[in-house]
This record gives structure tokens, sequence and C-alpha cells, in this order.
């Protein structure tokens, strides 16, 4: 049987390398999608079953281009995990420059779409899924944020949307996840070792900051057939961090 396949954004570092790691052990073929050459070099190292290439989430050709090629050179499509996303620097809504604004706007939140646009007429086709990955920052923030926070917002509802648009073919589910420690799934050229306090893993309930596994165990959850009853859902992955009540003492 010929191998499902996965689109990943955003597939080299962070969340989305543990993404392609995880579902290509799992037996995927994952076409990761990253802007950052070195790190996708080192990716597609790690896994026969991974192919890394340069794509910008933020430019229509760009992800037309990626989309094509991988359904050219594979056959199919299952799967697309919109991962692809920046905080940009907190600086007061006042002085907030509209560059910014709409860099982050078009990375993390038009990028979806635009993946979306082009892979839904290839996962009609296999019946195949989408996850989509937004934030705890979608249900609460911290001062200025303001970009980063609206956009996950938006990738909240971008899932139900879609959820319904596509309700005939294609399941469509998001993940929100909470404080994940990602400095040591970087490239090996920016990779540190995590600096976390017992007070850090202490603020979850579950007892420890989440770790990008935890979000590709999910986004493999959502995508496999066990969760063919789920779609427009958004997954909160948080270690219980945003049910915890905080009070000043």
């Amino acid at each position: 049987m010929t191998a499902k396949v996965a689109l990943v954004t955003g597939g080299a570092q962070g969340i989305g390398r543990a993404v392609s790691l995880h579902l290509a052990a799992k037996g995927w073929t994952v076409a990761a999608g990253d802007l950052d050459g070195e790190a996708c070099a080192e990716l597609a190292d790690l896994a026969s079953g991974i192919h890394a290439s340069g794509t910008d989430v933020a430019d229509e050709a760009s992800v037309a281009r990626w989309v094509a090629d991988a359904q050219n050179r594979f056959g199919r499509i299952d799967a697309l995990v919109n991962n692809a996303g920046f905080m940009s620097p907190r600086v007061p809504v006042e002085t907030l420059d509209l560059a910014t604004w709409n860099r982050v706007v078009g990375v993390n939140l038009t990028g979806a779409f635009l993946c979306a646009k082009y892979a839904v007429p290839h996962l009609k086709a296999s019946r195949g899924s989408i996850v989509n990955i937004a934030s705890t920052r979608a249900l609460q923030s911290e001062a200025n944020t303001e970009p980063y926070s609206a956009t996950k917002g938006g990738l909240v509802a971008l899932t139900h949307a879609l959820a319904v648009s596509l309700s005939d073919a294609v399941r469509v589910n998001c993940i929100s996840p909470g404080w994940i420690e990602t400095s040591d799934w970087k490239k090996a050229s920016e990779r540190r070792a995590p600096k976390l306090t017992e007070e850090d893993h202490a603020q979850h309930p579950a007892g420890r900051v989440g770790t990008p596994d935890d979000i590709a165990a999910a986004v493999a959850f959502l995508l496999g057939d066990e969760a063919g009853f789920i779609t427009g859902a958004n997954l909160v992955v948080d270690g219980g961090m945003t049910r915890k009540m905080i009070y000043a003492e």
C-alpha cells in the first residue's frame, strides 16, 4: 500500500520538526515546507520518509508550487498540517507598524488559507484531513501580542469554517498548544538546552512544561482513523495551564 502523504508547513524546526519526524516514524511520507534552507537540509537527513523544501506560505506562487510538486512526486496528499507561524516583537499597539502586522497575518493566517486552497482538491480525492496549529493565545493574552493573538484566534475560526465547508470529504481540526519548549528543536546552529525552573513546571497541573512531541502526538491522533468523528474541534494541549486560576499573593 502506498504510504499516506502529509504536508507540514514550518516543518523543519520546533513543533513542525517534531510533527514531521513523528509522522515519518509512523510510516507517513512527509513533505515539509520551511523558509529555512539550512533547517530543511538537516531535517531531510534525519528520516528517509521526509522531503523538505523551501516554501514561503505567505506567497501564493510558492504555496501553489509546493503543493503541486508534492502531488506530482507522490501521487496523493492525505493531510495538511498548517504549523508555520511566528510571533512579532512585543510592542504597544500604538507603535505597531502595519508592515509587521501584515507579515504576521500573512504567515500565520493567510498562509493557512493558501495551503488549504491548493491542498483541498487533493485532500477531497483522498478523503484526507487538515490540522491547524493555533495557540492558547487565541483564548488568553499577554500584553502587546495583538498580531499573534489575532492570527491564532483567526485560525480557530478558520478551522470550524473549513470543517463545515468541506464536511462532505475532509475533516478539519485545530490544536492550541500552551507553553511548548522548542529551544532544543531548532537547527543545529541555533539549538540550545532548555532553561526551565521548577516554577515554570509548577504552573502546569500536568506538572511540566510541554514538548513538541506532545503536539506531534496530538496531530497524529487527529489525522488518524480513530478521530474519524472529530471535526471542527479545537484541542487545547497545554498541561491544564489555561484551567488553573492564578492569584497574586
